[in-house]
């Protein structure tokens, strides 16, 4: 990986999603040996036709000959894993995962392993499952680990160089920090795309409901496309973060009740000059990783 390309014989993948299949696609690009770890013998079918890793197991013994191991899992699967699983990882390898919430996961796992470091690449799509991993997602994409003050140096390296093989933007932060920061601009997001497509749902009218389906285009898409995505994911986020979120989400019904009480009030030039701020604030935010 890098300059360091040769230091990791092989690298484990543990579960073969949207994330986990699309590094593992990625390795390989890299010429790096990688060893995929699923829970379904038909999963492990699946994936070995898409070919997101060489050696593709059920067996948690697949991991003992790998010096880097991702745990891209579920953060259910996280919090809770398997005593298999925990028991399979090599002590002298390092783990990492990729779960989008941090401090709960370091919480677990700070005990379990000693060379565990916690990160999150901030990348994704409405995909999900062993179909939905791509090539390059995590280009120009954040990085983020959440190192400690016991977290082994080397590990974390291991784990930046990683980031680096792959194209991402190597970020580090406290895990409480990265809690807050995504649940402003991923979690808040999510759960506010989701409320707007139920308030499409919740339309009384069936005439009204039918011309705005037919009406309904790109900028629509754009706003709900998070709130469409992994029931599970969008749960998981919320049940793991939830007073950050709520934090957040009060924050966000304080400006949407500023602006009924301007429109109600008729304060036009008050919401022109709210929406001329965001216009000036949106690009510090979106500029920098994405193309619009």
């Amino acid at each position: 990986m890098g300059q360091k390309r040769n230091s990791l014989n092989c690298i484990g993948i543990v579960g073969l999603g949207l994330i986990g299949g699309s590094i593992g696609l990625d390795l390989q690009t890299l010429g790096i040996k990688v060893h995929g770890l699923v829970n379904r013998s038909s999963t492990a079918k699946q994936a070995q036709e898409r070919g997101l890793a060489q050696v593709i197991s059920t067996d948690p013994a697949i991991l003992l000959d790998c010096d880097l191991i991702i745990l891209a899992l579920p953060l259910e699967q996280l919090l809770t894993p398997s005593n298999a699983l925990v028991q399979a990882l090599p002590q002298s390898a390092v783990i990492t995962d990729v779960g989008s919430v941090k401090a709960p996961i370091l919480k677990v796992w700070r005990k379990l392993h000693k060379r565990f470091v916690g990160s999150h690449p901030m990348a994704g799509t409405t995909d999900a499952g062993v179909e939905a991993g791509r090539l390059e997602l995590f280009k120009q994409r954040p990085w983020v680990a959440t190192p400690e003050i016991n977290t082994n140096e080397e590990a974390l390296e291991t784990v930046h160089q990683l980031s680096l093989a792959l194209g991402s933007q190597w970020i580090t932060t406290k895990a409480e920090m990265h809690d807050q920061a995504v649940a402003l601009i991923s979690h808040l997001p999510m759960l506010i795309s989701a409320a707007l497509i139920k308030t499409l749902g919740n339309e009384g009218d069936p005439l009204v409901l039918s011309l705005a389906k037919k009406l309904a285009s790109s900028g629509f898409a754009d706003t709900t496309r998070i709130g469409g995505g992994n029931p599970s994911l969008g749960t998981s986020m919320l049940a793991h973060n939830t007073s950050a979120i709520l934090q957040a989400l009060n924050s966000y019904q304080g400006c949407l009740e500023q602006f009924e009480t301007a429109m109600l009030s008729k304060h036009w030039n008050q919401i022109q000059k709210e929406l001329e701020k965001n216009q000036a604030l949106r690009p510090e935010f979106v500029a920098k990783n994405l193309n619009y």
